[in-house]
């Protein structure tokens, strides 16, 4: 009996090993895109055996986004280095006699050349635009991501960057992300942005991977918890601590917060656990009934740039 239950543990703990080393590639393919643009991802109906067992043992590979839009307007060519010696890059669109300028920062593996539309709404609105790839998207260097940990840094450089050329006050703009990241970064850099616009952050970085759990159709638990430890550990942080529901009650200026009611990213519980930590007095949440987790600019053209436009106006 003792040599079966012997057995019986080694057993366990060698499937308990080789789970953790599953789990730990599917994380560093989450947060490591390929290099290779051209690399297409397969849907699993097209895959053959070899492929399909190689994306359970080792994760789905992800090739980093490209910078493929570019202004219609003239605009300056910006590099920032990041402490790590990244070298990041943005796009300046100044305006005449501008109110002031808005830094814009996009979500997991876009670009900045996807939220052009929305740059140009606060350029009509007499915003001078900022917009930047964050580390290991698009044009800037870099494969690895944090999911908005690290690329708080990247919000700081783009502030610092945005005062230097104007000394008119900043807002921020943020997609998901680039929420999380706005919303880490000001209280670590003590950041005083006049207004701010959330556009769909996830609560936790543990949320954030339930609900990519939840698109491949995996089961929340156990998984959710090790990919995030897995994945924090790999890229040099705690992950059960980056939640954006907490740098929440450190966000005392005024505050649009938008998010999709189809949005199967993130949930309609996140969405009011930030919104309701939010310090600030000044806030208020708009939810776009026909959208997920989109551009609500593009989705919803016409409510978003008013609603926009009565936000900055205040």
């Amino acid at each position: 009996m003792r040599r079966f239950f012997k057995r019986a543990l080694y057993t366990l703990l060698f499937f308990m090993l080789v789970f953790n080393c599953i789990t730990a590639f599917h994380a560093y393919k989450f947060t490591h895109f390929s290099e290779n643009n051209r690399h297409r991802n397969k849907r699993p109906e097209e895959m053959n055996i070899g492929e399909k067992l190689n994306i359970i043992f080792f994760g789905v590979r992800l090739s980093k986004s490209i910078t493929s839009a570019r202004p219609s307007i003239p605009y300056d060519t910006v590099q920032l280095l990041t402490a790590s010696g990244l070298h990041l890059e943005g796009w300046w669109m100044p305006v005449p006699q501008a109110k002031g300028t808005v830094i814009l920062f996009h979500g997991y593996g876009g670009n900045k050349g996807s939220h052009l539309p929305e740059a140009y709404w606060f350029r009509q609105l007499g915003y001078n635009t900022f917009l930047i790839d964050f580390r290991g998207h698009g044009n800037s260097d870099g494969t690895a991501c944090t999911i908005g940990y690290k690329e708080a840094e990247d919000v700081k450089l783009a502030w610092d960057y945005a005062r230097s050329r104007s000394d008119r006050p900043v807002s921020l703009w943020g997609m998901s992300m680039g929420a999380a990241a706005i919303m880490k970064a000001v209280p670590e850099y003590h950041l005083t942005p006049q207004k701010i616009i959330l556009e769909s952050p996830f609560a936790t970085l543990l949320d954030a991977v339930k609900s990519r759990m939840r698109a491949v159709h995996l089961p929340a638990t156990p998984f959710s918890q090790l990919l995030t430890f897995w994945g924090g550990l790999e890229l040099g942080f705690w992950g059960f601590s980056h939640n954006p529901q907490d740098y929440a009650r450190q966000i005392n200026v005024p505050v649009l917060y938008c998010w999709g009611q189809q949005d199967i990213r993130v949930t309609p519980d996140e969405t009011q656990r930030v919104f309701r930590q939010l310090a600030t007095s000044k806030k208020q949440l708009h939810i776009f009934k026909d959208a997920g987790h989109q551009s609500f600019c593009q989705k919803d053209g016409a409510v978003w740039k008013q609603l926009v436009k009565a936000f900055m106006a205040q």
